[in-house]
């Protein structure tokens, strides 16, 4: 836990500043949707002849008139993009950062395994995307309760139930990077989640290209996906578990047996 406390002390700040950004832009989503909601049938049909553009972002399948289509696009996709950038980008850094700020000769001159090093970091990744999870879900629940609207619980749960698998996938991924790397690698972290967004977008857009939704993890947060089957792709969710698995697990293997600078 000392580990865990430490990263938490220096890692806080940014933390609260993402989490405050995106919980931030859905609240305001939230509640302008009553002084839109009257507009949503000429949005509607604007959508629907947009091509491949609506095509990409799954808007032809859903019903802007309700909160729970508006929610699923806008907050959905703030959420999604948000939260991945934060976990690529804490995951990316949380091993690398020992070595490029120098301090990886103090931390493994103490009498403790690497592994343990490995393991309490990991934690300390996940915990904080757990804890950012949590309190956009509150902050969108207070905001949907001050409007008066109604709204699919299930989907909605579903819907941040994804986005919380999606950053947990990146952040693994990104994990099992940051052993490698001796120097920042945030640009890299990025680079991996939008990479990885935009292999969904082509994914939408082109039936050749729809097993890009197995590479992806955005394949399984789909909103129109999630709010039309009211469940997740479980095999897209087993397969992205797996790959975040394998990074945690390379993590492991590489940081425990490199040379530390």
């Amino acid at each position: 836990m000392t580990l865990i406390r430490h990263e938490w002390s220096q890692g806080w700040k940014s933390f609260a500043i993402w989490t405050a950004a995106i919980g931030f832009f859905i609240v305001i989503c939230v509640l302008m949707f009553p002084e839109m909601e009257g507009e949503m049938e000429g949005v509607n049909d604007m959508f629907s002849s947009m091509g491949a553009f609506t095509a990409a972002f799954g808007m032809d399948r859903l019903n802007f008139g309700t909160l729970e289509g508006f929610y699923a696009v806008e907050c959905g996709n703030i959420l999604g993009i948000g939260g991945a950038f934060f976990a690529a980008l804490l995951g990316t850094g949380i091993l690398a950062k020992e070595e490029r700020e120098g301090t990886a000769e103090f931390l493994l001159t103490h009498p403790v395994d690497r592994s343990w090093v490995v393991s309490q970091k990991l934690w300390a990744v996940m915990l904080q995307i757990l804890l950012l999870n949590v309190s956009v879900f509150l902050m969108s629940v207070c905001s949907i309760a001050l409007i008066g609207e109604e709204i699919s619980w299930r989907s909605f749960g579903l819907l941040h139930l994804a986005c919380f698998l999606v950053q947990v996938e990146l952040a693994g991924i990104c994990f099992g990077i940051s052993a490698f790397l001796r120097r920042s690698g945030l640009g890299l972290g990025l680079g991996v989640a939008v990479s990885l967004y935009f292999l969904n977008l082509v994914a939408n857009i082109s039936e050749q290209a729809e097993f890009l939704k197995y590479i992806t993890p955005f394949g399984y947060a789909e909103g129109a996906d999630i709010i039309a089957d009211g469940s997740l792709h479980v095999g897209m969710v087993l397969l992205g578990m797996g790959f975040a698995g394998v990074g945690i697990g390379i993590a492991y293997w590489e940081y425990c047996r490199k040379g530390i600078a």
